[in-house]
């Protein structure tokens, strides 16, 4: 006699899951859920913590390059379009390279502009964003992103 043609063993397969074994799957999983979704949920956020920092960082970049053509860094009135175009305020650049010092100004990953002081509050030069309620300081995802940080 076979495995499959023994009796116990055809109402084994045929008997399917209780309601009990249903609800106790149902409620490990939602534990699971429940443990794993918060974690799973701040991702976001933090990618957009770090491509802040990152597009600080090639901002920063330019400005260098920029201070390396032409002797100084882009006033505040200038702002960080200086490294795109060519300013026309004073103090005009002598030596701006012809394409600029980046490919286009990045928005911060909360769509809002990046901040760019000379002087800086913070080192001779500040880059930041204001984080993802888009104002002056904050905790957690809301604070400041800057410069200073990196």
């Amino acid at each position: 006699m076979s495995y499959a043609s023994r009796p116990s063993a055809r109402r084994m397969l045929a008997r399917g899951f209780t309601l009990i074994e249903i609800l106790v799957v149902i409620t490990i999983l939602a534990i699971l859920g429940a443990l794993v979704v918060p974690k799973i949920m701040d991702r976001p956020n933090e990618a957009r913590v770090v491509a802040a920092q990152q597009d600080i960082r090639t901002i920063i970049q330019g400005l260098k390059l920029y201070k390396l053509d032409n002797g100084r860094y882009p006033s505040t009135e200038q702002g960080l379009r200086a490294l795109i175009e060519k300013p026309s305020a004073a103090p005009v650049p002598n030596n701006w390279k012809h394409g600029g010092y980046l490919e286009k100004l990045p928005k911060d990953p909360w769509g809002g502009d990046y901040l760019y002081l000379n002087p800086g509050l913070k080192g001779e030069i500040d880059v930041m964003s204001y984080g993802a309620d888009g104002q002056q300081g904050g905790e957690g995802f809301d604070a400041d992103i800057g410069s200073w940080q990196l």
